[in-house]
């Protein structure tokens, strides 16, 4: 009982030790969703086939939010190479009050940013939005969003390829090398 508790836990050390560990899921799903934009319009996921999306939750007043200022930065990198950055807001863990047309000026303002930033929505809970519950539900990625700023990385074929943890930068070394591997 004891070996088959010691390789449970190993298993899961190994997999969380990597900052991205990684699995694949089935290409092409994340084509089927559609979310709001921030002014209200739907914005249909299959626009973005054969780019790199990284998909994640913000809250502008969470102690992560700095990673906005790095989001942008990433952005700006790799834009033009074929990188999408895909955020939601979300008040699940009660940091995001604003309204969309707040937390879109407290970004442009506070962060510079010009990657799309996405209707509010819920991304854990009875509530939680589509596409999320595919990320967590259906994906090899399964378990519920922890915090603000959890990082989906999704490759060219529509593949959710990473998640990353809140506390990895988006500009760290693992991020930026998995995104070079990825962009075409």
């Amino acid at each position: 009982m004891q070996r088959i508790k010691w390789l449970l836990m190993l298993a899961v050390i190994s997999m969380l030790a990597i900052p991205g560990y990684s699995q694949e899921s089935a290409p092409g799903k994340i084509y089927t969703f559609t979310v709001k934009t921030n002014d209200g319009q739907d914005k249909k996921l299959s626009d973005e086939k054969g780019k790199v999306l990284l998909i994640v939750n913000t809250a502008s007043k969470c102690g992560y939010a700095f990673q906005l200022g790095s989001l942008e930065k990433l952005y700006q990198q790799y834009k033009d190479r074929g990188l999408e950055i895909l955020a939601f807001p979300s008040n699940d863990f009660k940091q995001e009050f604003g309204t969309d047309e707040e937390i879109k000026n407290f970004c442009t303002l506070n962060y510079k940013t010009t990657f799309p930033i996405l209707g509010k929505i819920s991304v854990k809970g009875e509530a939680i939005h589509p596409l999320y519950r595919y990320l967590t539900e259906e994906t090899k990625f399964k378990g519920p969003i922890t915090w603000n700023f959890n990082k989906f990385l999704v490759d060219v074929q529509g593949k959710v390829v990473l998640r990353y943890p809140p506390n990895i930068d988006p500009m760290s070394e693992h991020m930026t090398k998995k995104i070079e591997e990825l962009l075409p």
